[in-house]
């Protein structure tokens, strides 16, 4: 799989969500995946994530103001919390475009 890396969020000190763009076999998608950093080794992928395809990315933005809204309405987000974006690095390769 070839891909740019976009973002990552960190969940804990070993664990991180990467924001990624790829490609395989001709596909385009946007890899949503989390990645362990074990000892002295370099971040691996792991089977966790999601690949969403280009011509799905309207609805799937959609359906997350749709988990949003409900998220909102159940108590378990306050309007507030959506200004705050810490905890999201983006890419070093990003901000040197």
């Amino acid at each position: 799989m070839s891909g740019k890396q976009i973002c990552e969020l960190h969940k804990n000190t070993r664990e991180a969500i990467w924001f990624r763009l790829g490609e395989f076999n001709g596909h385009k998608f946007i890899d949503m995946r989390v990645f362990v950093k074990e000892d002295g080794k370099d971040p691996a992928p792991t089977k966790k994530g999601l690949a969403v395809s280009p011509q799905l990315w309207p609805q799937f933005r959609a359906a997350l103001d749709q988990v949003e809204a409900a998220m909102i309405e159940q108590g378990w987000l306050d309007r507030e919390d959506l200004n705050q974006a810490e905890g999201l690095h983006p890419h070093p390769d990003i901000n040197s475009r």
